[in-house]
This record gives C-alpha cells, structure tokens and sequence, in this order.
C-alpha cells in the first residue's frame, strides 16, 4: 500500500515507557502498573496498554498514505489524508479495552490461551477525527442503506499489520453496517490521541475506533474499508474473541456455534492496591476505575471489606475537562469513571468491588461461573486481599 507498509521483523520498533510491564516482546503486549492507570482520567498515550499481533507498521510517505473504500458499493474510492481531514473533526473521549483484560485472574481457575494481562489492558483517552458515518455518506452508502438488492450489511476493516493468525495476511475485523452509519454511534476514523497525532503503537496514521465494543474491533493501521453482505471472515471474527460456557474444551469447539464478542460487559477493577498487599490496620483508600460497553453509563460502584458479605457504595467521578477538546465532543457515555471509597480494615481480608451499568447489568461474584477457554470477559468482582503488617493489640 502506498505510504504504509508492515516490516518483516522487530528490528525498527518504536520506543516504550519503561514502567510497561510487558507480557510478550514479539509481537509487543504490555500494560502499565495499576496504580499509574489511575494517576490520570485521561491515560497518558505511553502508558496506555499496547496491543499488536505483528511488527509495528511504517509509513513511509503520508502524503501518499490513502484508504480505499470498495465491495459492494457503485463507486469505489480512494480517501487520502487530506480527504478525511477535509470533513468535520469530533472528539470522542472513549475507553478501549482488550477483550483478554484481567485474563490471568481467569488463568488461576483453569489454564487458558492468550496473552497474560492484569487489570491493565484498559485505557481512556479522547480520540479525534472523521465520523465513520460521514466517510460512508462521502461514498454514498445512503444508497446501499436503503436498496434490499445490494445485500452490504457490514463494514469490514482491513489492516496493513500482517498476523500469524491469518497466515501472514492481514488483520481484520467488521461491525453492523448500522452501527456504522449512525451518528449517535460515534465510530471515528481517528487520526488523533489526546490531541496529538496518533503514534506508531496506537495505528499512526489512520486507525477505527469504536467506542463501547472490545478493543479488537477497533482496527490500527487502516489500510480499506470494505462493504460487505456478511460479517468479517477473519480469524479474529471467526475463530477468536468469541464466548463459551465453561463446559467447552478445545476437543469439543465449535467456533460456528457462537457469534463473534462486539459490546463488553460491565466491569471494575481495584487499582490503588496489588493482588496481596500488607497495610496497617485502619482507613484503607480503595481507587480504581469502572466501565460499560454499548453507552451503557455507569450506575454505581460497590466495595466490601468482608468479601462480599457486606458493601458500601464508592464514590465516583469523571472528568473530562482537557484543552485539546473541541467544541464538537461526544457526551461521556462511552468513557471510564473512577470510584473511591474509604474502608476500616481491622484483620486479614478480602476487598472486593463491583459496578453496576445503567441498565442494571452487574458484575458476576465467580470467575468459575464465567471462565472460558480464551480467558476472554473476565468481569468478575475484583478482589483484592489484604494482610495486617502488625496486630492492632
């Protein structure tokens, strides 16, 4: 493609923050510690967790850099940089989060496959750039929209980041031509983070983000848009990121039984403290963060200090107040909160936390009820247990 091409090895790899803990070097996964997730509503870009399945790619000359937009529309087309910066430019403050985050909790259950995240592999930022639904207006997709002939019911996005997943090909993935068309959605083509241009780990030049859906959908380093009559084929859509009952193995798979994960469920994560930590006995300060997929906002959040036998609602906060927001912003609804509760701690414990969504939706109590062979969704309650560094006597 021209402008933006995948290398064939690690050798040209951008730098990193050195607080990331990484969980692999090739391709590079890492995550921040907990308790700089939570130093900031707006994650700073070098601490946001990095996701990739291939080397970074290169742009070589961004002047040459264009997306097409083909498959079953009339006019294909070709959109340069210039194109898409031409229409109108939104903010979109949005919580991207791997469909893997809290992965190794669910690993401590029963063994499962995929990269070993903490409560990590989350972050919030505000993303700039062209509504989806007005580069497919560009095109003419209101067309397609309302013939019954032409059968494109979804929009797949194509990568030039070549994965082993696809035996060397690129990644790829697609959501609802609904979704995509509609405003209210607020699916960007972005070419900003937090007011800078988009860095090499985060899809420099053009990547999708599609706020309220696992982090997976949101494809970097765009490469085409295709219109299409079903949903994505790839591995990533097909053979991955899907949701099984507990009871299924990887003898008895069947990857066509399920659809492929989009929105995220309810979740919550304890961040000001690690998974065993020593206190003294007294006020102990719980911080972390809760989110929901679908604009599904957060309604409340509940810590115990007797794990889960009784609870006390957190406070909760979000403040999205940043100069690099313009006047066309999106409301909160696809973005974080962070809670915060006070608790007595007088012996050995087990903290815990939980959210509930607008729309009643809460967190399961067991990762066992929930475990599945990819370790995807864990949105179990959080805990946290405590130990009294010296007797209150």
């Amino acid at each position: 493609m021209p402008g933006l091409r995948g290398p064939s090895d690690y050798s040209q790899e951008p730098p990193r923050h050195p607080s990331l803990r990484i969980n692999s070097k090739e391709p590079f996964n890492a995550e921040p510690p907990r308790s700089a997730l939570i130093s900031s509503y707006i994650t700073p870009v070098d601490l946001f967790y990095k996701r990739n399945h291939g080397p970074i790619p290169l742009v070589d000359d961004i002047e040459s850099y264009y997306v097409t937009v083909n498959g079953l529309i009339e006019n294909p087309r070709k959109l340069f940089m210039k194109d898409i910066r031409a229409l109108q430019k939104y903010n979109v403050t949005a919580t991207l989060q791997c469909a893997g985050n809290r992965r190794t909790a669910m690993s401590k259950v029963r063994k499962v496959r995929g990269v070993g995240w903490d409560v990590s592999a989350i972050g919030n930022a505000v993303w700039g750039g062209a509504k989806l639904s007005d580069v497919l207006e560009l095109v003419g997709i209101a067309k397609l929209m309302h013939s019954t002939e032409s059968g494109g019911r979804h929009v797949e996005f194509v990568s030039v980041d070549q994965c082993k997943e696809e035996n060397g090909g690129p990644y790829k993935a697609s959501i609802p031509l609904s979704q995509a068309t509609n405003p209210e959605a607020d699916v960007l083509l972005a070419y900003e983070m937090n007011g800078e241009p988009l860095n090499r780990d985060h899809g420099y030049p053009l990547r999708v983000v599609v706020p309220g859906v696992i982090g997976a959908r949101s494809v970097k380093w765009l490469d085409s848009i295709n219109i299409i009559a079903e949903e994505c084929q790839g591995f990533f859509m097909q053979k991955d990121y899907k949701m099984f009952p507990p009871s299924v193995n990887w003898d008895n798979i069947n990857w066509s039984t399920r659809r492929p994960q989009m929105d995220f469920p309810v979740q919550s994560a304890i961040c000001s403290l690690e998974d065993v930590e020593m206190v003294k006995p007294g006020k102990v300060n719980i911080r972390g963060y809760a989110a929901a997929g679908g604009g599904r906002g957060i309604e409340r959040v509940d810590v115990s200090a007797d794990g889960g036998k009784s609870w006390v609602e957190a406070s909760r906060s979000q403040k999205p107040k940043e100069t690099y927001i313009s006047e066309h912003h999106s409301t909160d609804k696809w973005a974080w909160v962070f809670f915060e509760a006070s608790l007595d701690v007088s012996r050995t414990t087990e903290i815990a936390a939980k959210a509930v969504d607008s729309g009643a939706n809460v967190q399961p109590e067991c990762v066992e009820s929930i475990w599945n062979l990819r370790g995807i969704l864990n949105t179990s309650w959080h805990r946290v247990l405590l130990r009294l560094g010296h007797s209150s006597l």
